[in-house]
């Protein structure tokens, strides 16, 4: 019969192989090495659960406040259409005005801005462009009519401002 011969190990797998057999494993050091991990990843995924639902919540709070000043919107616009229109009593015009002043205030309080004037610059993020007009006069990508005002709180847009651009 042929001998088996032995693999030969090099040093390092010797070295390697005796230092696992001279370490003996504690059963109950692995025991509370396995639940000090489980107990740490719990306390994380807690910890990560609670900056979620509270991201959440302010995100939720936002978007309710915003989708409540969005139905008030139609209100703005009639009152906007208006002062717009002439009439000979005063009274009506200075109590549509003082109606009109008083919901702005309201809506800047509540930190809503009133975007899209004539003269600012055209910027797709905030504006919706609904009529090109050519204009030598003003400079490029400049609003010259306001069609629908928009509105945006922080950096979320409510409504896109409807215009009309020059050249």
């Amino acid at each position: 019969m042929a001998k088996k011969e032995k693999k030969q190990e090099t040093p390092v797998e010797e070295v390697v192989e005796e230092v696992a057999e001279a370490v003996e494993v504690n059963p109950f050091e692995e025991k509370y090495n396995a639940e000090h991990d489980a107990r740490l990843r719990l306390a994380a995924e807690y910890e990560n659960y609670r900056k979620r639902t509270a991201v959440e919540k302010e995100s939720s709070y936002a978007n309710g406040k915003a989708d409540t000043i969005e139905k008030f919107l139609p209100v703005y616009d009639n009152l906007s259409r208006a002062m717009a229109q002439e009439t000979a009593d005063a009274a009506y015009k200075k109590g549509v005005e003082m109606t009109l002043n008083e919901l702005v205030k309201i809506l800047t309080a509540m930190g809503v801005e009133i975007i899209g004037q004539v003269g600012d610059q055209f910027d797709p993020n905030l504006h919706n462009a609904i009529m090109h007009t050519e204009d030598e006069s003003v400079e490029e990508n400049t609003i010259t009519q306001v069609f629908q005002q928009g509105f945006k709180m922080g950096e979320k847009i409510i409504r896109f401002a409807m215009v009309q651009v020059a050249n």
